[in-house]
């Protein structure tokens, strides 16, 4: 009995140990799942024909819809309504005005332009330091809950993509995250959640100028766009930030469309990925149409380029972080 309990734990032990170091354990076996790992294996072994140096192994990921989910609305958009409630007392004038009339009644507001949401962003996000800024950031994330799922929006992270994310590190790859949402949003709290630290952030920024506020030198963020990173914007983005081509690229809607055609022609082994959300019971199933996250030409695109499409429902085992 004794060597039998003694068998148990040492085959316990190395089936945990297995699973431990099982990589890419929330995704279903099949085609996604294997089309990642050949790719991964082809580029990092050396002798391959598709092997990749490590200086060239830059992996570049959208964030919205991507690595974390994306409806009702995007995430920074939630911040924003928050905003807009937390400065109210010194805008009278928002009581009569919309979209600020129906957020500040506690409604989503409805019939938003993207004029509109240009606007909101600028009256919520600029006017600050960018220390403030982060410290604003950073306080309404530690404490805000999804309106649907009633989670902390930081575990709406997607566990199949931390996986993947942590899979390529472990092959020498350097994960990148390149996003239409704010740059300076993202920095507050994705590094802690992504492992991706804050210089290897690309996204979309206000324009910002050097001040010395109080006797202390700060980056004071200004009411104006200074760069959309978002569809064409996003290999530009890319190109600025990082100096060279992908080698993995992977997105979820159109809006990411331009950044994994330019990452696919590359020379040499490439690799795009859609993320197609497809389960309505764990998660949110749209496509084309959809105001957020709408995914129309890029599937048609994927389909002729030979880009790995993720069907959600059937690819992952689990959808958020563990």
């Amino acid at each position: 009995m004794k060597l039998f309990k003694y068998l148990l734990v040492i085959t316990s032990f190395v089936f945990t140990a297995y699973v431990a170091a099982e990589p890419l354990a929330s995704w279903q076996e099949g085609t996604s799942k294997n089309a990642i790992m050949e790719f991964v294996k082809n580029t990092t072994t050396e002798g391959s024909k598709d092997f990749v140096a490590v200086a060239d192994r830059i992996a570049v990921f959208d964030n919205d819809g991507t690595l974390w989910a994306e409806q009702p609305a995007y995430f920074q958009l939630f911040f924003a309504l928050a905003q807009v409630k937390k400065l109210a007392p010194a805008h009278p004038e928002w009581k009569t005005t919309q979209p600020y009339a129906d957020i500040l009644q506690g409604k989503m507001p409805a019939h938003v332009t993207e004029k509109d949401l240009v606007e909101l962003v600028m009256n919520t996000h600029t006017g600050i330091t960018s220390d403030e800024f982060t410290q604003q950031v950073s306080t309404w994330m530690s404490s805000a809950k999804h309106p649907v799922t009633k989670m902390p929006f930081t575990d709406m992270v997607y566990q199949p993509m931390l996986e993947l994310l942590t899979y390529l590190r472990e092959h020498d790859y350097k994960t990148f995250i390149v996003s239409g949402g704010g740059v300076e949003f993202m920095r507050a709290w994705a590094p802690a959640v992504y492992g991706i630290p804050s210089e290897q952030i690309i996204g979309s920024r206000v324009a910002s100028e050097y001040k010395v506020v109080d006797g202390v030198p700060q980056i004071v963020r200004l009411p104006k766009l200074d760069f959309n990173d978002d569809k064409a914007g996003k290999p530009i983005g890319i190109y600025q930030a990082i100096g060279k081509r992908p080698v993995i690229a992977v997105g979820n809607s159109d809006g990411d469309r331009e950044m994994l055609e330019w990452t696919k022609a590359g020379n040499g082994a490439r690799f795009s990925m859609l993320i197609h959300h497809t389960d309505e019971k764990r998660e949110w199933a749209y496509d084309k149409g959809s105001k957020i996250g709408g995914l129309d030409k890029a599937l048609v695109q994927a389909k002729k380029d030979d880009w790995t499409v993720v069907d959600m429902k059937s690819d992952w085992k689990v959808i958020y972080k563990k």
